[in-house]
């Protein structure tokens, strides 16, 4: 478990000398017994026949087919990771790890641990972060499953590189290496497989050296199934990704429930509208209001999500987004709210009035509607406004 940078580990060494360490090549492991001793042999391969002066790291996660026994019988330093997840396991081993540069890569033999080169280059050429990148590299025949490789990977790589400006064209690639200490200070924290995600967003959005280079991916060679599940890691991914973009996730939806609520209202207020055999009257108009209450609730949302994040250190601090915020106090707020809610609140009693000089008898509704719908939503958005305003200012207590 990961606590303030520190993580529950067993270490079981080979009394290797780091005092000179240039490289750890990390593997998570969970009953990887088939193909292991390969991985090892050829990482010991690229080692020895580059003078690189490294460790080898087995970050085993409970395997109960011999894996450890068999890592430390190779030569691989076994560190025993108790809590379960892949991002749990490789945390584990990058904090065991003793090199200034790491490299990670499954240990199922789907990566060639003897063809490292390219990585170290651009790790010792000052970048931070160095991925792999399968679809430039190439993937063998029956290496990645058709959805995978032609809708889960471009999809969510797509969603990636959209949402934060990402340089990376494939996200998920198991094969990366990266400055041991830039990813410390990133302070991870996804435990499952989205900790793949989480490294290149976060890597992004605190503006690291970034770089890719082709990667072949091979044909694993285990005789049992992967540990990736498509549709649940695939969902964990996507579900990463939007969590840590409240602009997309929260801003640009909302902004565009008001722009489309706020044209249909502007244009329906003096009557119907008619385009060619289309009219549209007081059940757009409703529908009008309704968009705007709910794309206000949603840029309220994105506001307080984002200062929410920059307050624990999920996302890096934006000062633009800080001085906007401190702009927009919590009194300023609750001013505009109330006075939303009386103009509302009067044109509710408009209505009202209006209906008492027929003695409360059958109304106009077309009329009617254009009143109340309009003050109704005035009415809904102003306490929505002061409801937020209230949460904003709980959020700027944790600030002081």
């Amino acid at each position: 478990m990961f606590k303030d940078g520190v993580c529950k580990i067993i270490v079981m060494s080979n009394q290797i000398n780091h005092s000179n360490c240039e490289l750890s090549i990390v593997m998570p492991c969970l009953n990887e017994a088939e193909t292991l001793a390969l991985c090892i042999g050829k990482a010991k391969s690229f080692l020895d026949n580059n003078n690189v002066q490294g460790e080898i790291i087995v970050a085993d996660n409970g395997s109960t087919d011999g894996s450890q026994d068999l890592a430390q019988l190779h030569g691989a330093q076994v560190v025993n990771v108790t809590e379960k997840g892949y991002g749990n396991a490789l945390m584990g081993g990058i904090h065991a790890a003793k090199g200034e540069y790491v490299i990670m890569g499954d240990a199922d033999d789907s990566y060639d641990f003897s063809k490292l080169e390219y990585f170290l280059e651009k790790l010792r050429a000052g970048f931070d972060l160095v991925m792999g990148n399968r679809f430039s590299g190439g993937i063998k025949s029956g290496a990645m499953p058709f959805l995978h490789q032609y809708l889960g990977n471009p999809v969510l790589s797509g969603i990636g590189k959209l949402f934060f400006k990402s340089p990376i064209g494939d996200f998920h690639c198991g094969l990366r290496g990266f400055k041991r200490e830039s990813i410390l200070r990133l302070d991870l924290h996804t435990t499952g497989m989205e900790f793949a995600s989480e490294m290149v967003v976060k890597a992004t959005l605190h503006k690291l050296r970034i770089t890719e280079v082709p990667t072949i991916l091979h044909q694993d060679g285990r005789s049992r199934p992967p540990h990736l599940q498509s549709w649940r890691d695939g969902w964990r991914h996507l579900r990463f990704l939007l969590m840590y973009s409240p602009r997309w996730l929260f801003l640009y939806p909302g902004l565009a429930l008001i722009a489309i609520g706020l044209f249909g209202m502007v244009s329906l207020l003096p009557g119907p509208l008619s385009i060619g055999a289309v009219t549209f009257d007081i059940h757009t108009l409703l529908l009008s209001g309704t968009a705007i209450v709910l794309g206000v609730q949603t840029l309220t949302f994105a506001i307080l999500a984002k200062q929410f994040a920059i307050n624990n250190k999920l996302l890096p601090h934006d000062s633009r987004f800080i001085s906007l915020i401190d702009k927009i106090s919590m009194e300023k707020m609750l001013i505009i709210g109330v006075l939303m809610m009386l103009s509302g609140i009067f044109g509710i009693g408009y209505s009202i009035f209006f209906w008492g000089t027929v003695d409360f008898g059958a109304l106009v509704s077309s009329y009617m509607m254009r009143i109340l719908v309009p003050s109704v939503t005035l009415v809904a958005v102003g306490f929505q406004i002061i409801i937020a305003s209230f949460f904003k200012g709980i959020l700027s207590l944790q600030i002081r």
